[in-house]
């Protein structure tokens, strides 16, 4: 247990609060978007998304090829980031000031769409780690609303006055910004004609339903749940579980709020329904979204990998499943003992066999299926444009 890091102890703390009190929230004055100071991402700059995200790609025989990465400064469509809590700042909300904490989790989770959208991603007064860990220890916390989710807004409000200019648009979020996101479609998106403009949802690592047998209703009026790579206006969510560890009846995720209902699970390997291979883009060193990790040895012998990201093609597939306790997306991991390549990822809370299964692999939500989610983005670009003309 030595091994144990940062990230487990930070997310562990949110179940085993000791009671302290975080400092008060933030100032709820209103934030200026026009500062371009206040955005992590914006198209044109050098800034969090200009990043290099050059991926070793790893073969089931252990052979390695580079693969670069290229924005595209054209893109037709634009895309809309809001990050999930990962803020170390001590109080309740976070501060206006990106820090490694924001800057990684933008490169892990965000920048690689810039390839197909133009690249927007506000920062915003998150509830912090701290703040998430008090609010835990009260009962179930509401990352939906508040400081935070005012800025975002607001943040939303500005991109749409000053730069939208009538493009179609593309909602990434994660866990908290998932959660913030989804208020914003209710209140500001679902049912208003600012909806004819959204190209898709993709809301990770959070919980919405839809009415059993049903794609339509439920958490969102009117948006339904992307079935296909070409839909548009529609939603991706998703949970995900490795399939030896499926969530537990104590589940953070997956579960609808009511026995009518079902959480929605879409595949971002098959939006159609099945099972698909995962793209993932893998961290390559220890890094994970909120801290250090047990580092992967990739092949064996254990050979240098030089670039920040690694793909492993092939080695991890993801269907949408329901046990008794969730919908979710279960990942199956093929490991072969027989060759050289890893037979496992790390992405759990905890180090193996003490993970806490009801986070399953929250931590990689993201990473596990970003490259099917870029290429289901760069097709829905082009049927949004095709459906406008």
């Amino acid at each position: 247990m030595k091994r144990v890091v940062f990230a487990v102890i930070a997310a562990a703390s949110l179940f085993h609060a000791d009671g302290a009190s975080a400092q008060a929230p933030a100032s709820t004055d209103k934030i200026d978007y026009s500062d371009g100071k206040t955005w992590l991402c914006r198209p044109g700059r050098q800034d969090a998304c200009a990043i290099d995200l050059t991926t070793t790609v790893i073969a089931a025989d252990g052979t390695f090829k580079r693969e670069t990465f290229a924005a595209d400064p054209k893109a037709p469509i634009d895309c809309f980031y809001v990050y999930p809590t990962v803020s170390t700042d001590p109080g309740v909300n976070s501060d206006m000031t990106a820090d490694p904490a924001e800057l990684n989790v933008v490169a892990t989770q965000f920048a690689r769409f810039a390839s197909k959208c133009r690249p927007f991603a506000p920062l915003y007064r998150q509830v912090t780690l701290a703040g998430l860990r008090a609010a835990m220890a009260k009962g179930a916390p509401a990352l939906d609303r508040g400081v935070g989710y005012d800025d975002v807004v607001n943040a939303w409000n500005y991109y749409l006055q000053h730069d939208n200019q009538g493009r179609g648009v593309v909602l990434v979020g994660h866990s908290q910004g998932s959660f913030v996101l989804g208020e914003l479609i209710r209140q500001e998106i679902d049912g208003k004609p600012i909806q004819s403009r959204l190209v898709s949802a993709i809301l990770m690592g959070a919980t919405f339903a839809v009415p059993k047998g049903r794609d339509v209703g439920g958490t969102f009026k009117s948006i339904p749940v992307c079935k296909s790579n070409t839909q548009v206006g529609c939603v991706i969510s998703f949970a995900s579980f490795r399939s030896t560890i499926p969530p537990p009846a104590n589940t953070l995720f997956g579960r609808a709020p009511s026995a009518e209902q079902v959480a929605i699970c879409t595949n971002p390997a098959a939006l159609g329904g099945g099972s698909g291979q995962l793209h993932a883009y893998l961290t390559a060193g220890p890094q994970s979204i909120v801290g250090q990790a047990p580092p992967t040895a990739w092949v064996t012998p254990e050979k240098n990998v030089d670039t920040p990201y690694v793909s492993v093609p092939g080695l991890l597939t993801a269907q949408c499943s329901t046990n008794e306790n969730a919908t979710f997306l279960e990942v199956t991991v093929h490991g072969n003992p027989g060759d050289p390549r890893t037979d496992d990822i790390r992405g759990d809370l905890g180090v193996p066999p003490n993970v806490q299964a009801n986070w399953g692999l929250h931590l990689i939500d993201a990473n596990l299926a970003i490259g099917n989610l870029v290429d289901i983005v760069g097709q829905e670009a082009k049927a949004f444009l095709s459906k406008r003309n």
